[in-house]
């Protein structure tokens, strides 16, 4: 087994960079996987910080890890671009955008060093790189193992819903700091959109700006398009598997057939399998 891994990444450094960054289902590659998302985690919660009133020198101690955050962005991009197979193809990837959009704020920061993360465009971008984590949710090869599509899927959900959750309250919290007096920090932001998104509605937070009103409106319409959209899929499955019977094809592997099935469904072959007619 060593040697046959060994054989698939050695070589050239784009098919070693490419099956540790990209094709990974190595122990090594997985310990990147997890890097990254880590490192993302810390960039959402430094966002969340930033929010509260903290000491300038904490918020310089926020300015030099972005900047460190964001070249290690960079350096991940390049090397994903380098090692992909097909290279025009990956820069349009929507993954490939998503990355891209996280590392802009660099040139900024550069450039103009002490506004920069007072720029709300920029705090947009800084919002917007939860999505970084949906390149990790597609992969069937999760963090360790290959799990279920049915897994998969719930895990996506999750993750849906965190980040409309997340996004939604940090853009309430760019257009409505500043101008509504109830919203101070992000868990102002936050306690608005649990309550907006669950129809609780309690009213003690409202949007007072039109960009603020535009947010919700376009929050509400995220949670109600995509969260019953992908519950759906998941039920769909599941309703899906429950009518059908355990029995592995072993000519192409599938797994789930009718009840009533004698041949395969996705290769004809043969299927033994005991059925009553009841």
């Amino acid at each position: 087994m060593a040697t046959k891994n060994n054989e698939n990444y050695t070589g050239s450094l784009r098919k070693t960079i490419r099956f540790f960054l990209i094709d990974c289902k190595t122990i090594p590659g997985k310990l990147i996987d997890i890097s990254i998302i880590l490192i993302n985690i810390l960039a959402c919660f430094l966002f969340v910080i930033d929010t509260y009133p903290i000491p300038e020198f904490a918020r310089k101690i926020i300015w030099i890890t972005e900047i460190i955050i964001i070249t290690f962005f960079i350096i991940e991009y390049i090397a994903r671009l380098y090692g992909s197979r097909n290279r025009i193809k990956h820069i349009f990837n929507i993954f490939s955008l998503i990355d891209l959009a996280a590392i802009l704020p660099i040139f900024f920061i550069f450039h103009m060093p002490d506004a920069a993360l007072k720029i709300g465009f920029i705090k947009i971008l800084r919002v917007f790189r939860v999505f970084r984590f949906l390149r990790f949710a597609s992969d069937p090869f999760f963090f360790f193992g290959n799990i279920s599509t049915r897994l998969l899927k719930v895990v996506r959900l999750a993750l849906t819903i965190l980040i409309i959750f997340f996004v939604s309250s940090g853009l309430f919290w760019l257009v409505e700091n500043g101008t509504n007096r109830d919203v101070k920090n992000f868990g102002d932001a936050f306690y608005f959109t649990v309550v907006s998104l669950t129809t609780v509605g309690f009213g003690d937070i409202t949007p007072v700006s039109a960009a603020g009103r535009w947010v919700t409106v376009l929050m509400i319409l995220s949670g109600i398009i995509l969260i019953p959209w992908q519950a759906g899929q998941i039920v769909k499955e599941w309703i899906g598997i429950s009518l059908k019977k355990e029995v592995l094809c072993g000519h192409c592997g599938l797994k789930y057939h009718d009840k009533d099935a004698s041949h395969c469904k996705a290769c004809g072959h043969i299927i033994f399998q005991e059925f009553d007619g009841i």
